[in-house]
């Protein structure tokens, strides 16, 4: 990575949010050369996020003078990314002078000026939401978004990469650098490997090999990847499982997605509390008026999950226009940030491929997801009679910290009592 500290008469342009409080992206392809004149707007570099692939736009007309990052590096939101060497002010005319200067003067030197801290941020959509509709908050901070412990921690790339290498949490590692951000020695030392001062080169560490064959995560899968591991550390997840008989209204060509958003959005009118999300930090969550559903879509990429806006009040005919516009956009790479961003539950369509019921992941800071298994004939008691019914498998997980399990069977009784529906 190029050296990110300010130099006499630079402006600092910094990788910007990217929406869904993603904290980092990966450095695709640099669309300007240094020395380029660019317009306020033009496109700097195309980077891929855990869900899509953005072009970086200008900040201001001007001349750019270094590229803070190279293609393939991970760059954190907030970190340099582009520095300009001259930049037009309102009357058109250039200036040299630099506005990021003295913000930028702890992050000076030899390596601590690739340092990236914490970012205030907010539950993504929040201020969408209060044009839409009301949310009811429950505690103290119920719209903010739930910190994690990875993104509290500030330390320079080589302490981080030294850490993967040792095996050391940083979590558990104190901070000597400026403003207790963490170094490569104090992750040695966190280590018990750190010699005295001078004493010559640290002894080897033996790393476990790679397996034959092993190549990093990239993309949508480490996107996944992280995801899922930050499941697994903070839900405590439960599930229902049950079946619907949808004889009267299931055959060939019937638009079941549709069916399965309609009844999710009734469900959720309800039951709200399972169209929420949860501060597990702050022991808060927020209850949303709009659902706003995610549709996992399953890519060559990878898995996708688009969001289809306030699928309460929208008409099937808007609800279906949405998903077959996410699907193409989610199999071309073109969805936009704000397509992913803001789901308040989500829907697994799982049995377009098989199997009937799940055991879910729930993504936070939303506390349910429905899961749809694969519809079949199965012998059922109808009217009094044993007739064979076209059935559609049910899974219902939710995060046991927010949901009870007589919300959950609530909900799952409105979705499979809309579901058995003739219209």
């Amino acid at each position: 990575m190029s050296d990110p500290s300010t130099h006499a008469g630079e402006r600092i342009f910094r990788l910007p949010d990217l929406g869904e409080g993603l904290q980092e992206a990966e450095l695709l392809d640099w669309l300007v050369e240094v020395g380029a004149r660019v317009h306020a707007g033009e496109p700097l570099a195309r980077v891929e996020t855990d869900k899509a692939q953005v072009d970086v736009a200008s900040p201001w007309s001007g001349r750019v003078g270094r590229r803070l990052a190279e293609v393939g590096d991970r760059v954190r939101v907030g970190a340099p990314f582009v520095a300009f060497d001259e930049v037009e002010v309102a009357d058109g005319t250039a200036s040299t002078s630099t506005a990021d200067e003295a913000d930028f003067a702890s992050e000076r030197g030899a390596d601590a000026g690739t340092v990236v801290g914490v970012l205030p941020g907010s539950l993504p959509l929040a201020a969408e939401r209060a044009d839409r509709g009301p949310s009811s908050g429950v505690g103290p901070g119920a719209a903010s978004r739930p910190p994690s412990a990875a993104s509290a921690l500030r330390a320079v790339p080589a302490a981080r990469a030294r850490a993967r290498e040792l095996g050391v949490e940083l979590a558990s590692v104190r901070g000597t650098g400026p403003e207790g951000v963490i170094t490569r020695a104090d992750v040695e030392r966190a280590n018990g490997r750190v010699g005295l001062a001078g004493a010559g080169r640290i002894a080897s560490v033996p790393v476990r090999p790679a397996l034959p064959g092993a190549e990093p995560l990239r993309g949508v899968r480490l996107a996944m990847a992280r995801r899922m591991a930050r499941s697994g550390a903070e839900v405590v997840p439960a599930s229902v499982l049950d079946e619907v008989d949808v004889e009267a209204w299931w055959r060939e060509g019937v638009d079941v997605a549709a069916r399965l958003v309609r009844a999710i959005g009734v469900a959720c009118r309800a039951e709200p509390a399972l169209n929420a999300w949860l501060d597990g930090a702050r022991e808060a969550r927020v209850l949303h008026e709009c659902v706003d559903l995610g549709i996992a879509m399953e890519t060559d990429e990878g898995l996708f999950a688009p969001v289809v806006r306030d699928i309460g009040r929208a008409p099937a005919s808007r609800i279906r226009a949405d998903i077959d516009r996410l699907a193409r956009a989610a199999r071309a790479r073109t969805l936009e940030p704000d397509d992913l961003r803001g789901a308040t539950i989500t829907l697994s369509n799982f049995g377009t491929f098989g199997g009937r019921h799940a055991t879910l992941v729930i993504v936070p800071p939303q506390v349910a997801i429905v899961g749809t298994g694969r519809i079949e004939p199965r012998v059922v008691a109808h009217d009094g009679r044993a007739l064979v019914r076209a059935t559609l498998p049910l899974s219902l997980g939710f995060d046991h910290r927010a949901v009870t399990g007589a919300e959950a069977t609530r909900f799952l009784a409105a979705l499979r009592a809309d579901l058995a529906r003739t219209d």
